[in-house]
């Protein structure tokens, strides 16, 4: 399940999927994607599929998070980034490989307690986790230099891009019934948008849940 061959095909589909910066398909096959699932469904962690870890949420599939995590860092490296539905923690600990410094927002608090011990057995420590809506971001943290969630908004919360920070990067699912992959930079002459593919994720809801 978790032996070299078995990590090393699910890279090797990456590539073919057109996945190309090195960085990220080293951390991919790194990342016990086993640890964030339930014992019942470890047996498929490497497949490339989303599986569903409970609450109506699901563990993105390795393409989805290879991809966003390779558009985040499209035009460098980013050194405070802002996380939208921590999920399982998956994304979260691919992103703090990468970066410089995770801050995790979700709004289901069972789904991060959950989170919190898969970080400190992997080791992470450049990783804050907080229970809350997922709408507002987390401004005393902020600004951000990439943003990206793993929920998606029928329309991107104004409180997401007023965090952004100049020559930020937000990568973000977008709409409802159908859903486009979306990349928003901020730069001197405004908010510059690029839809990348369609794609499928939970929506974002605001409030939180115990």
């Amino acid at each position: 399940m978790t032996s070299r061959r078995t990590r090393e095909r699910l890279v090797q589909r990456l590539r073919e999927q057109g996945i190309r910066d090195q960085q990220v398909l080293d951390v991919m096959s790194t990342t016990p994607r086993h640890l964030f699932l339930d014992e019942a469904m470890a047996h498929r962690a490497y497949e490339d599929t989303a599986l569903p870890i409970g609450y109506q949420q699901t563990l993105s599939q390795p393409y989805i998070v290879a991809r966003m995590t390779e558009l985040l860092l499209a035009d460098g490296p980013r050194a405070n980034v802002l996380e939208i539905g921590t999920g399982s923690g998956y994304q979260t600990a691919v992103l703090a490989q990468l970066v410089d410094q995770v801050y995790s927002v979700e709004r289901i608090k069972a789904l991060l307690d959950r989170a919190r011990p898969r970080m400190r057995q992997l080791k992470l420590r450049n990783v804050q986790l907080r229970h809350s809506d997922g709408t507002l971001g987390w401004a005393d943290k902020g600004p951000f230099d990439g943003i990206l969630s793993a929920a998606a908004p029928e329309e991107i919360p104004r409180e997401l891009l007023a965090q952004l920070a100049p020559g930020g990067r937000l990568v973000i699912p977008v709409g409802g019934r159908t859903q486009h992959l979306q990349v928003v930079c901020r730069r001197p002459e405004g908010f510059v948008t690029e839809i990348v593919e369609a794609v499928r994720f939970v929506p974002l809801r605001p409030g939180t849940e115990r």
